[in-house]
């Protein structure tokens, strides 16, 4: 039996390696934290449904390689993208200072539209802590960005994250902020009914034969 929902999310998971993403990802899909987490080469997929705001929403999320290798691989996937978790590790200075290129990429090569969640992982380590939750608030306040410490370990905020992002998106297109119907938006329509309700009567009626969705 196919899934129905009423949207799909094109999402990406970004930042340097080792923040966890993969186990952020594998957190919210499987319910469970990942053991035997390598580093991700490439890019990876994994998707689910959300109820967000009382529509059915399918996320289509992308873990994309965080080693500088594989970033002309990964580039490719950002194009499309609606969202995206940024991920850096609340125990590495490093991985919070190469925020700024991850945050370029994804707006110069998704969207400058993109919806983006700061999320500072490994919230359990927090005695190795060397990134403030106020320093990484501002960061986000700053660049326009939502922001949660996530623990992929526990499932801390983890499902937050995503629904938090998706909710955002959905916001915006109710608004009129996003466009689905525009290409690259990284939104798609789940069902046609959906699309003739919100177009006036006369091309709803006009598109009824012709929208095979």
């Amino acid at each position: 039996m196919s899934e129905t929902y009423d949207f799909l999310f094109k999402f990406l998971v970004i930042g340097s390696a080792g923040t966890g993403k993969s186990c952020l990802l594998h957190q919210f899909i499987e319910n469970k934290f990942k053991q035997d987490s390598n580093h991700t080469i490439g890019v990876e997929f994994g998707s689910k449904v959300v109820n967000v705001g009382g529509k059915t929403v399918k996320l289509q999320i992308w873990d994309t390689a965080g080693q500088e290798r594989f970033r002309s691989v990964t580039r490719s996937y950002y194009r499309g993208a609606a969202g995206a978790l940024l991920v850096y590790d609340i125990t590495s200075r490093e991985t919070y200072n190469a925020l700024t290129n991850w945050l370029t990429d994804a707006r110069t090569l998704a969207s400058p539209n993109i919806v983006i969640i700061l999320c500072g992982n490994k919230k359990d380590l927090d005695a190795d802590r060397e990134v403030t939750f106020l320093e990484a608030s501002r960061f986000a306040q700053e660049n326009e960005l939502m922001f949660l410490e996530t623990s992929a370990l526990t499932g801390e905020n983890v499902e937050e994250a995503f629904l938090k992002c998706a909710r955002n998106i959905l916001n915006k297109i109710e608004s009129g902020e996003l466009d689905p119907e525009r290409m690259g938006s990284g939104i798609q329509y789940g069902d046609a009914s959906l699309r003739q309700l919100r177009q006036p009567r006369g091309v709803a009626a006009q598109n009824q034969q012709q929208c095979s969705c």
